[in-house]
């Protein structure tokens, strides 16, 4: 096959980007079967994902360029350009069957990265090529192209839909911690006032007892002195009772003599 920079520097360094990304997919994925951790997995597909989107924008960057150059090209130049471009489209759907694999391997779910069986996939596009026409073969990359677009659309949203349900989770689960806190330090302080409470009661039972034999003992002091001085009111000449200070017996009266005149 001729050199892309002797049809087009503009071709060819977009294929060198597009070899660029081709390797660093490789790479990844290589990296991938040794990570067991299922978060990191996530993230690492999520990045895979971008590069595939990368490589297919520039698929179609380059299927444009080929359009501009192809009244100026023969046509065997133009059937080389189209056999680079099926070539392309084909590696870059043996790396989204890849991260099908991978994403129903992690989720244990199929996730439909293509619409239509895997199997055989490179046999038939063999076939298409050898038997379709250049602008044929073009439409036919366009539609590959916007089927393996979608489907990796789907493949991000589910992993945004898988990190957005464990971000919402671990948050639900912290709302939920400091719920149970609150809660425990509520109990921790009702306790604390039930306590309290309850030896404040003593403390009044405490003294209403004593206050109550206070006040038991000055009503026997009262009934003793108000029967002392019944008592002495009714015998006044009593000596077995003794005077109560203040309450002396009435002096007897005097009366006065008057002298004869």
């Amino acid at each position: 096959m001729a050199s892309l920079s002797a049809i087009s520097e503009e071709l060819a360094e977009i294929e060198g980007q597009i070899s660029d990304l081709f390797r660093a997919l490789s790479n990844g994925f290589q990296k991938l079967e040794k990570v067991k951790d299922s978060n990191r997995q996530s993230r690492m597909l999520e990045e895979l994902t971008e590069k595939m989107r990368e490589c297919k924008r520039l698929i179609k960057e380059f299927d444009r360029e080929v359009k501009d150059l192809e009244h100026r090209n023969d046509a065997n130049t133009n059937k080389i350009l189209a056999e680079k471009k099926q070539s392309m489209i084909k590696e870059l759907n043996s790396y989204v069957a890849l991260k099908k694999q991978y994403a129903a391997n992690r989720d244990n779910k199929r996730v439909d990265l293509f619409e239509g069986p895997s199997e055989g996939f490179a046999e038939e596009n063999d076939l298409l090529a050898s038997n379709m026409t250049n602008q044929q073969l073009m439409d036919h990359g366009n539609r590959m192209m916007d089927e393996t677009d979608q489907a990796i659309d789907r493949a991000q949203k589910v992993v945004h839909e898988t990190v957005n349900v464990g971000t919402e989770t671990a948050a639900a689960l912290k709302a939920q911690t400091e719920q149970m806190s609150r809660i425990v330090n509520e109990l921790d302080s009702i306790h604390f006032s039930i306590k309290k409470a309850s030896q404040l009661v003593k403390e009044i039972g405490r003294q209403v007892a004593t206050d109550r034999c206070i006040m038991g003992l000055l009503f026997l002091i009262v009934i003793g002195v108000i029967a002392i001085i019944i008592v002495k009111i009714v015998n006044p000449h009593n000596k077995d009772i003794r005077d109560i200070p203040g309450l002396a017996p009435p002096a007897p009266s005097r009366r006065l003599l008057s002298h004869p005149n």
